[in-house]
This record gives structure tokens, sequence and C-alpha cells, in this order.
């Protein structure tokens, strides 16, 4: 289910951009009690290159994928807390591109049923740094479209490795997950996705993949990905 939200949200975000050159050409901002100028941002960016600011929150659905050892791949999502703030602010006076940095706390991790005899689970939390870059396409000078692209630096800041047995669910144990037997802390990689503003209110959909690889072990790759829907407010 979730692959397919997924791909069909890719489409959308690939024929937003498509649409982005003839939408360039006739951008202007939409509220007359603003100064005029070549781009714009909703409701809350007051010209060139004045910062917005932001408060998110939302849900992630993450999984861990290691396609060279069964026991460490995680296929099976995990659900966990996405929060955090963002900043940003137009690169360009004359063009709705804007560059948004922010801070999160955010849970991933994945769900390992392929062993018989037990059930394991990831739970990885991190503090996490976005670096995006977005377009702003403005619809009615309260309403818009933005699309981005950018990446992501994570520090993993806590996280278990739960064990549970099938036969008995009672019989659990934990192990913590980033040690030298599991997962390193640092993780980096790709994030995308499509946000909508009317006035303050805010709602994003993104995926992010990862490119480091977090196993210790160099021959093996290990990498986090997630899904997310946030809502939010911005400022």
């Amino acid at each position: 289910m979730v692959r397919i939200i997924i791909e069909k949200s890719l489409i959308a975000i690939l024929l937003l951009f498509v649409a982005m050159p003839i939408e360039a050409q006739n951008y202007h901002s939409g509220r007359p009690e603003r100064p005029v100028y070549n781009g714009g941002y909703g409701k809350n960016t007051y010209g060139g290159n004045e910062l917005y600011y932001g408060l998110r929150l939302g849900l992630g659905f993450a999984t861990v994928n290691n396609s060279e050892i069964e026991d460490y791949d995680a296929p099976s999502s995990r659900t966990g807390l996405n929060l955090g703030a963002v900043i940003g602010y137009q690169l360009s006076p004359s063009a709705p591109v804007y560059l948004e940095s922010g801070l999160f706390y955010t849970e991933k991790g994945g769900r390992n049923n392929n062993i018989p005899s037990q059930k394991i689970d990831y739970n990885l939390n991190y503090l996490e740094l976005p670096i995006l870059v977005k377009y702003c396409i403005d619809i009615d000078g309260e309403f818009s479209i933005q699309p981005y692209v950018g990446g992501y630096l994570a520090c993993g800041v806590g996280g278990k490795i739960k064990h549970h047995n099938n036969k008995n669910l009672d019989e659990r144990y934990l192990e913590s997950a980033f040690s030298d037997t599991y997962f390193k802390r640092f993780d980096g990689g790709l994030r995308f996705g499509c946000g909508v503003e009317y006035n303050m209110l805010y709602a994003e959909m993104s995926y992010e993949f990862g490119l480091a690889n977090i196993s210790h072990d160099d021959f093996e790759k290990t990498r986090n990905s997630c899904f997310y829907l946030n809502i939010g407010v911005n400022f």
C-alpha cells in the first residue's frame, strides 16, 4: 500500500516539475497588501530573501533495507513520530525558489519477519537536518503547491533492537541499536516530496532514501528509507 502511494506521489511531483517553466513566466505575488515582486510563498513570505519559519508534526513509515543478510533486512514498515521546525528564505527575488532547512526528531526503523522462530523490531531514533530546494507554484495568492528536492544528514540519538519469540510472545529481549554489533549513528541520503500551503496552514508528503551504509560491515549495504506525512504552520 505504501509503495503504491509513493509511486503515485512521484508521478504527481514529476508532472509539477514539468509545469514549472510555464508557471515561472507568469508568477507574481497575489496579495495586494504586500509589495509586488516576481516570486511569493503563500501568505507568509514578505519579499525577496525574507526568512520564514515553520513547525512540523507527522508520521513516518520506515524500513531498513539489506539485500545481503536476511537477518538485518526489515522490509515491513515501522510507524514513528516526526517532529521538527524549519527555516527558509527565497534564493532570488525574481524567482519562486526557496532554500529550506531545519531540525527534526524522527523515529525510523523497520520490522523483520523473515526468521521463522522470532520477529525483530528495529527502533532507530534520529536528529535530522534536511537541506531542501523548494519551488513555489502560486495558485491564488493564498494557496500554493511546493514541490521540493534535496538531502538530509542524521545522527542516531537512541534506539533498540527488540527480539520477539514467535512461540511465546512474552519471551523478548532488547539490545542497543547503535553499537558495534548493529548500526552506525550517522545517516544521510536524498529527500523529495511536495507540500501545499493555505494561508498559515501547511501539509506535505515526502520520501527519504538513505545513501549512507549504516552497517559497520563495509561489504554489506544497510540503508534507511522512510515515507512521511506531515502537517504544520508557517510564520
